[in-house]
């Protein structure tokens, strides 16, 4: 074989050494993407029962929902190997649709929460009736307006229904929620419809005192930013970035089913009408990507909101179970706002912090995951 022939052959193999190579850090530089399920594997290690014992504890922390909330954040350092946490969620709990976690529990007037104007009636009226007048729009400013009847028949207080008659009316106007306290305005516009409400069906109201109204709002919006919070982490890729596939295949394994809002997946309550108990977000632009299996998204972050969140769901135990195994599963550190990672002591003191919370919420009457926690804190 000629000098030639040789140098050319060696050529043609050190460029298709390079062509490979390059190839090859391509893929690795590329987002990684959801493992093609096995035919006739082993599915038990992607039950959300299984937990990889020694994996370390790696601690969370909490943070404010409202400004001037109690607890803050706290960074610290990595924690011990400690043992796992026991099942996210039991497998015969998990969701069949992820629409039943979007219908809202029935809502009812709650003098806690409302300031309520009650409007007599001359003779009872028919559901069809009281329905056909009903205000175009029950809010006022950024405050929810409900309007009840008491059911003739039964005695009780309820949305109208066609087919039943009412002896009473009642409407109230929510004192507070997350934007903030009824202030004058609003309870103006509150009044204003109630009295065109009334008039139509012939009734006479009795409305509450506007300054007292305001009182009691302002009163309730201060315990409501005191006790309202969040918790929050944030799984941020150790290594190569992770695919929107990627995500949802390792988040699928844990109970996660996806929301009504791209870039969003939620773990179902068992409670049907009740809020999830968690949410695991990242980038929405990433979500709707042409090709979402080449869109690199390198953070999630997952959360559950304490005050709508039944105590007796677990909420910040799943929610730290699940932040473990998915840290283990897409080889992310858990880390807060400040991309510090959290310790045992830290999770701790945020234990303990929640509890008060907790008690201080029931002590109100205003239990979190309670109808009227959830309408205040909304």
């Amino acid at each position: 074989m000629s000098l030639t022939v040789s140098l050319a052959i060696l050529g043609g193999i050190v460029l298709a050494a390079i062509v490979i190579h390059g190839a090859w850090q391509t893929r690795k530089a590329g987002p990684k993407r959801a493992e093609k399920p096995r035919v006739g594997g082993d599915t038990d290690a992607m039950s959300p029962a299984r937990l990889d014992p020694a994996f370390d504890r790696i601690e969370p922390s909490m943070g404010s929902a409202h400004p001037g909330s109690a607890m803050s954040s706290e960074p610290s350092l990595v924690g011990e190997p400690g043992p796992a946490p026991e099942l996210l969620v039991p497998e015969d709990r998990l969701p069949t649709a992820a629409a039943a976690m979007y219908k809202r529990p029935a809502l009812r007037l709650d003098a806690l929460i409302d300031a309520i104007a009650p409007i007599a009636l001359e003779v009872p009226i028919s559901g069809e009736m009281l329905l056909s007048h009903l205000p175009p729009s029950r809010r006022a400013g950024s405050k929810p307006m409900l309007i009840e009847g008491l059911n003739a028949s039964t005695g009780e207080w309820e949305f109208a229904l066609p087919g039943q008659r009412y002896s009473e009316v009642q409407a109230g106007v929510q004192l507070a929620n997350r934007t903030g306290a009824l202030n004058n305005i609003e309870f103006s516009e509150f009044a204003q419809k109630v009295q065109t409400f009334a008039d139509l069906l012939g009734g006479m109201p009795d409305m509450p005192d506007m300054l007292d109204a305001t009182g009691r709002a302002r009163e309730l919006d201060a315990f409501a930013s005191a006790h309202d919070a969040q918790l929050a982490v944030h799984l941020r890729a150790r290594a190569a970035a992770w695919s929107v596939g990627y995500i949802l295949q390792h988040a699928g394994r844990h109970g996660f089913v996806p929301g009504a809002l791209p870039g969003r997946l939620v773990l179902s309550a068992q409670e049907e009408g009740a809020p999830p108990i968690l949410s695991l977000t990242f980038d929405a632009q990433a979500a709707l990507a042409d090709d979402p299996q080449q869109a690199a998204v390198r953070d999630v972050t997952l959360s559950f909101d304490v005050p709508q969140t039944a105590q007796d769901s677990q909420p910040f135990a799943a929610w730290q179970a699940s932040a473990q195994a998915l840290a283990l599963g897409m080889d992310a550190a858990i880390v807060d706002d400040n991309g510090q990672q959290l310790s045992s002591e830290g999770f701790s003191a945020i234990g303990r912090e929640l509890e008060q919370l907790y008690q201080a919420l029931a002590q109100r009457d205003m239990a979190a995951g309670s109808a009227v926690a959830r309408r205040l804190f909304s």
